[in-house]
């Protein structure tokens, strides 16, 4: 071995991905909003030099990804599509369902985030804002006493952190945070972290939440930020020990 650095294989993409990624360019390029219309087939052929097989390949490949509507008919052609949130936040989570994450991955994003997430909220919520996040908290007045209850109560505790992530300016914080609470309740399902029930991780989760409602309401982003980062800290070590309940469990059995 000569002790030199071999450099990565590059994965050879096919002409109809990269055909795909010129059209989103120019896209970029003309500042195409969505619903505005694409060139037809004819044009595009012109436009990119290719084939129509080629196009209609890349005209598929855009369409799977969300960014563009494809009709077909008189007065049909293809239309810049506006992705979802949903399907954004479904397709980040092809890619991580690969990523063995761990409850101590996802809270460690969480806690330095979504501190920030409710300073920058209080005193900014709408009535009819507080009251959908009061709506959440209160899906679960009394510890569960069923696995199937406490399943109901882990996923309603989470939609009030994406709840809350959909109320900030700022939609890449709100966009990530919201992505985690997902990621967080697939991993709690997948992983059966709600059995058996946990009374504290109940009791301390719901007080919190509406400590925080409070704190938003009066406009103290310091407070504000000070109680989530409790609520995190708190609900990492108790999520924590749940784990290790189920593993030791398993064990057993």
């Amino acid at each position: 071995m000569d002790g030199s650095i071999s450099e990565p294989v590059k994965t050879k993409r096919s002409r109809p991905v990269l055909v795909a990624d010129e059209i989103k360019e120019w896209v970029v390029k003309k500042d195409l909003k969505s619903g505005d219309k694409l060139p037809n087939e004819s044009e595009m052929i012109d436009l990119f030099g290719v084939s129509k097989g080629t196009v209609r390949e890349a005209l598929r490949i855009l369409e799977a990804q969300g960014l563009i509507s494809t009709k077909t008919g008189p007065g049909g052609g293809s239309i810049v599509a506006k992705v979802s949130v949903e399907r954004t936040r479904a397709l980040l989570a092809n890619y991580f369902y690969f990523q063995d994450l761990s409850i101590a991955d996802i809270y460690q994003m969480r806690k330095v985030l979504e501190p920030e997430l409710a300073a920058s909220l209080a005193g900014k919520l709408s009535k009819e804002q507080l009251s959908q996040l009061k709506q959440l908290v209160d899906k679960y007045p009394q510890p569960s006493k069923s696995a199937e209850e406490e399943r109901e109560q882990h996923i309603a505790s989470l939609a009030f952190h994406q709840k809350l992530s959909e109320f900030g300016e700022n939609k890449l914080l709100g966009f990530i945070i919201g992505f985690m609470a997902q990621i967080l309740t697939d991993l709690t399902l997948y992983k059966r972290l709600y059995e058996p029930p946990n009374v504290k991780l109940w009791q301390e989760g719901r007080e919190h939440q509406l400590k925080l409602l409070e704190v938003l309401q009066d406009g103290n982003s310091e407070k504000a930020r000070k109680v989530m980062q409790s609520h995190m800290l708190i609900a990492e070590a108790l999520m924590h020990k749940q784990e290790a309940e189920i593993v030791r469990r398993f064990i057993a059995e």
